[in-house]
């Protein structure tokens, strides 16, 4: 069994994270959030330490360490601009990183990262569940057997309506969250990278606080795109259906189905991660730089 920490115990992410701990049959010994609503945490380790200010968290993760009971690994759902900062802290503490995406909002953390890892000899892991999904595998092969250089036509539409709450925490600020191309397309982009190859071309059509839109060419790709957090940009039979998230891919004008498949895809991360086999700097880094090409560009 192996002991975990984690950090940002209160957001969003967090309970895929805890489930994916309890479900590989391992312990989560210590949180933290400086928020305090994390009840959640009854439902898989009520006996884990939590602590509202980092400095004890820090402070009481190190007194493990002495004592010989150091953690393995130390899960990251925190914000986004805050990653860079608790993974490095992880390797300090001798513990592999487990990062949420984006992995860091710039190219250059990532080969930083690169160099503690070294340093360390501990490893940085994220998470790129889409990589795991059955529907997206089977595309990919499907591309990979095509050995005709052809290129796909590709259209992603992903729209995930938030209320005026979001452009008042610290995603709406695009110094924390990367902006809307980073914080809601990065893992998209990953699974584009993964399936169609290296990065081409970058054309950008409209980049606003809650919609992006913009042209990407790959090497076997010509892919066009579009970001929305605005409830508005639904198509009309979904909003009538009283659904708040669309997402489409098409390609070559044929819809890839891949709206269900998700819910232990966090779980199966962590299996792959505790057999060595998790994604790592490198897997991470191709859409880290696309998703800042992409902010850099406006």
């Amino acid at each position: 069994m192996k002991s975990f920490a984690l950090i940002g115990a209160a957001g969003f992410i967090a309970p895929r994270h805890l489930k994916a701990i309890k479900d590989t049959g391992n312990n989560l010994v210590a949180a933290m959030d400086k928020f305090d609503s994390v009840g959640i945490i009854d439902s898989y380790f009520p006996q884990a330490d939590f602590f509202t200010e980092f400095e004890r968290f820090d402070r009481h993760i190190d007194k493990l360490k002495r004592q010989g009971r150091q953690v393995d690994y130390v899960s990251i759902c925190s914000p986004n601009y805050l990653h860079d900062s608790h993974i490095r802290f992880a390797l300090r503490q001798q513990a592999d990183a487990i990062c949420e995406k984006p992995l860091v909002l710039n190219p250059w953390n990532v080969e930083a990262l690169e160099e503690i890892e070294k340093e360390t000899g501990k490893r940085v892991y994220t998470i790129l569940q889409l990589r795991l999904h059955p529907a997206i595998i089977k595309l990919r092969e499907e591309v990979l057997s095509d050995k005709t250089n052809k290129m796909f036509d590709v259209d992603l539409r992903y729209i995930t309506s938030r209320g005026t709450w979001y452009h008042h925490s610290w995603k709406g600020d695009e110094s924390k969250s990367g902006g809307i191309a980073t914080n809601i397309g990065i893992h998209f982009f990953d699974m584009l990278l993964w399936i169609f190859g290296d990065l081409k071309k970058v054309e950008i059509d409209t980049y606003e606080a809650d919609h992006a839109s913009g042209y990407l060419e790959m090497s076997r790709a010509r892919i066009k795109w579009f970001l929305s957090i605005n409830e508005n940009h639904l198509p009309t039979p979904v909003r009538e259906l009283g659904k708040r998230t669309f997402r489409s891919l098409k390609m070559n004008n044929r819809e890839i189905e891949f709206s269900d498949g998700f819910t232990d895809l966090h779980t199966l991360s962590y299996e792959e991660i505790l057999k060595g086999n998790g994604f790592g700097l490198k897997d991470a880094k191709p859409s880290i730089e696309l998703a800042h090409q992409i902010r850099a560009a406006q």
